[in-house]
């Protein structure tokens, strides 16, 4: 058994580790996270120091119990998680489980970190450990300790006031404060029109445009034409004006230089990735941290490609840029290497954490020689890092800019001129390797590239026309995850770390949802937002937001204590938490509108949020004895719907018809979507059908469809509740409460009633909102054959049982064991739902 026991987060660190440390080394990994917050009320305990009450997280016990097994055999034991806050505070979670279990005493325990894995990097982390940073794990169980407080403080607040199983968090809900507040911009938005006039001109080396400048002796601004009427007056002036030609006033050269920009953090790489490869921020961080823990290359086994992509740092090596300079000379040429090294500012102020920017282990390891043993993902993202790190380190671009004027002296109203640019690239510089991407284009950017003819002053030029554009200002954009990384990052909303989970909980919450790529706010996360912004809006404004995030910061500086830090952000929160419980009525917390009267029966028309969604109501709660209901269509709003679009919403249910046999068929929307009724049978409507539009036949086939799968839905049914059913996803077994696969080399037609209880009894519980629904026919099935059942549940118990520490428990209590852990998982799966995540 080797001596030296060394711990990472990813089994795939552990495999590209193994081979750079010796037969005295083993190398074991923790699965990331080992141990969690309790998940139920109490965890965290405000009244006696914020003491938080932890267990180990139940599908990594199997992995903590190989450490300890390991620990146990070792004489030094080193914590090598990674190196940010929140790899000290695993390598911390798995000290104390260790202590707790006894085997610490007498082994020397080390922390370790390191920025890239390659044999160099671990051989010194492992020649200089340290001691582990309680400023660092300070700072993060601080972290965890808010959202935790957030989570199950806030959200019952919005089960009551907005809609249940609603969530909010203390980083996230700032986040959607931003896109929920530029969707009401963007509504808000009126536009505005205007015109441009643009000069066409004609020269032997190239034709040309030339954009209006001066009108009437004076600058054009943007809204100095705001109808076709003087905007079509003044082009007629210009070309009366100019017989034909335009003369040239001046040309001016100047020559500019542009600075590559700087090698990669967390955030600008979500950002690139986003506008260039289309990523999303949880699918770049997924690739990028395979290419940091190692990828196979062959003959030279499993390699580290990057260094650690959690960074606010743009600083790199004095290797780093030695070996880049030296690639560089190779393959640009010496011309293409500035005087000295190019350094970067890191914008970062935590100096403990900011590491080396993203960059490859090894430059000279170009992306055409690893492209063989990259999956595309892979490949397109390693390209992207190697070109932005070796394009950081060369000589400027050097660009042209000449701009020629045109004047008018004599135009009606007075003088006007017009101005024509263009750029060219003098020397490439950097933009021969790597240029970054934009969110938007500027108008420098189409000039970019325009050659201009040879023009000297006093030429003149032929016009081909004077031509008149009409425009109309837009709202400003929704978010991509690149802007929102941006926005994120600019207010100092989380950490690089955080990114991609704040927008991954959004989207799972189903408070946003991407459309063209751009984020757009649910009606319940509107709800939601504006909830939050009116009742807490300390708590989701930017400015404390980000100065809670600088107080973590310097927590784990060790420049600030966590509990004082917890103790003022508790005691005011807790206060306003319990007033709001009390004082905010429903219908204003989740947006209700009115929206008019109804035409008909003369009742108020209104637009609500309710609990499976948002509808349209006729009538009045208060006066009304019955009132109508109708669901939204897709793609409307509760905040945009107008009066006229609510009332065809109470069109359905719409009578379609009869069948040959009189039954009556019609369509309507339920809680499940829109459907079609014949009889008792009941058919959902396609994705392709629209409920407003439909017409018989095709609801008629619909629900023959519905019937000819339930005729050959029943695969057998033993009469006790249990039945092998032809699925969605093909056959399987089910008894009401549990569903079984069947295995690949059984046919379904042929199962026993013995083998569907074992394998039943060997499947998971249900999950979802259905998970403990049992009909009474089922519930009575199933007392039937008790004596059946007893003999397979007490098999089961036995196998669930061997999970757990068999000599602590007996045979009689293994099936309560069972059933407390469903139990278990049930309340885990409650309670992670009104918790909030960091």
């Amino acid at each position: 058994m080797a001596k030296n026991l060394l711990i990472v987060e990813s089994p795939a660190k552990a495999k590209t580790i193994n081979k750079y440390l010796g037969n005295d080394f083993q190398v074991l990994a923790s699965y990331g996270h080992v141990r969690d917050l309790k998940p139920k009320e109490g965890a965290v305990d405000p009244d006696n120091g914020f003491a938080m009450k932890y267990e180990v997280i139940e599908r990594n016990e199997k992995h903590v119990d190989a450490i300890a097994r390991a620990a146990k055999a070792a004489d030094d034991i080193y914590l090598a998680t990674d190196l940010d806050r929140e790899g000290e505070a695993i390598s911390w979670h798995i000290s104390e489980i260790l202590k707790e279990r006894g085997l610490t005493e007498g082994k020397r325990m080390h922390r370790v970190v390191f920025s890239e894995i390659t044999p160099k990097a671990i051989k010194a982390a492992v020649a200089s450990p340290r001691d582990l940073s309680h400023d660092m794990v300070d700072a993060q169980q601080a972290r965890r300790a808010l959202d935790y407080l957030v989570g199950f403080n806030l959200s019952p607040v919005l089960w009551r006031k907005v809609q249940r199983g609603l969530s909010a968090g203390r980083v996230q809900s700032p986040a959607l404060r931003m896109i929920v507040e530029r969707e009401e911009e963007i509504e808000a938005f009126v536009a505005r029109e205007y015109w441009t006039v643009e000069a066409k001109l004609k020269h032997a080396e190239g034709d040309f445009g030339a954009r209006l400048t001066r009108l009437n002796g004076k600058k054009f601004e943007q809204f100095d034409l705001t109808n076709e009427a003087d905007a079509m007056a003044a082009r007629g002036a210009l070309k009366d004006a100019a017989h034909g030609r335009l003369t040239v006033s001046e040309v001016t050269s100047k020559e500019r230089k542009r600075r590559p920009a700087a090698p990669f953090t967390t955030s600008t790489l979500q950002q690139e990735a986003a506008r260039k490869l289309g990523f999303s921020t949880s699918r770049t961080m997924k690739v990028a941290q395979g290419l940091y823990e190692g990828v196979s290359l062959g003959s030279e086994g499993n390699v580290g490609l990057i260094t650690y992509m959690r960074t606010d740092s743009t600083a790199l090596s004095s290797e780093a840029t030695d070996e880049l300079r030296a690639l560089i000379a190779r393959d640009f040429g010496r011309e293409a290497l500035p005087d000295g090294v190019q350094v970067y500012r890191t914008k970062s102020k935590n100096a403990q954490e900011a590491h080396e920017a993203i960059r490859p282990t090894s430059a000279m390891r170009t992306p055409r020689q690893v492209a063989a043993f990259l999956n595309d993902e892979q490949r397109k993202l390693y390209e992207l890092v190697w070109k932005r790190t070796v394009a950081c380190q060369m000589i400027h671009a050097t660009l042209n800019t000449v701009s020629v004027d045109f004047e008018l002296p004599h135009a009606a109203g007075g003088p006007a001129a017009f101005r024509a640019t263009g750029t060219t690239v003098v020397d490439p510089g950097f933009l021969a390797v790597y240029e970054e991407g934009r969110d938007q284009k500027s108008a420098e950017d189409d000039e970019e590239g325009r050659r201009l003819p040879r023009l000297a002053k006093g030429e003149q030029v032929a016009l081909a026309d004077i031509l008149a554009d009409q425009h109309f200002t837009e709202p400003p954009p929704r978010y991509s995850e690149a802007s929102l990384v941006k926005a994120l990052e600019e207010y100092g909303i989380g950490r690089p770390s955080t990114y991609a989970s704040i927008i991954q909980v959004l989207q799972n919450r189903e408070y946003v949802f991407l459309e063209n790529r751009r984020f757009k706010p649910t009606d319940v996360g509107r709800a939601v937002g504006k909830f939050l912004t009116q009742h807490f809006n300390k708590y989701v404004d930017y400015d404390f937001t980000a100065k809670l995030e600088d107080e973590l910061d310097a927590v784990s500086r060790g420049e600030e204590a966590w509990v004082p830090l917890m103790e003022r952000f508790w005691q005011p929160f807790k206060t306003q938490v319990e007033e709001k419980t009390e004082s905010v009525d429903r219908s204003e917390a989740t947006g209700a509108r009115e929206l008019g009267i109804d035409p008909k029966s003369g009742k108020p028309v209104s637009v609500r949020l309710g609990r499976y969604g948002p509808y349209a109501q006729i009538g009045d709660k208060d006066t009304d004895e019955k009132l109508q209901f109708a669901s939204l269509r897709p793609g409307q709003s509760m905040h945009t719907l107008t009066l006229e679009e609510a009332m065809e919403l109470f069109k359905l249910p719409r009578q379609l018809g009869t069948t040959e046999t009189g039954e009556e068929v019609s369509v309507g929307i339920g809680r499940f979507g829109p459907f079609v009724k014949q009889g008792s049978t009941y058919a959902s409507l396609k994705a392709e059908d629209d409920p407003y539009t439909i017409e018989l036949p095709r609801a008629l086939q619909i629900v023959r469809e519905k019937l000819e799968m339930l005729a050959n839905r029943v695969i057998a049914d033993f009469g006790n509740g249990v039945q092998v059913l032809n699925g969605r996803y093909g056959p399987y077994i089910t008894d009401g409460e549990k569903n079984a696969r069947i295995p690949k080399d059984i046919e379904p037609k042929d199962l026993t009633e013995a083998q569907c209880l074992e394998l039943l009894a060997a499947a998971p519980a249900k999950k979802g909102r259905f998970a403990r629904k049992t009909t009474a026919r089922q519930a009575d099935a199933k007392k039937a054959p008790a004596a059946k059942k007893a003999a397979a549940t007490k098999a089961t118990a036995k196998k669930t049982a061997t999970k757990k520490t068999a000599t602590k428990k007996t045979t009689a209590k293994k099936t309560t064991a069972k059933k407390t852990a469903t139990k278990k998982a049930a309340t885990k799966k409650a309670a992670a739902k009104q918790s909030a995540g960091s």
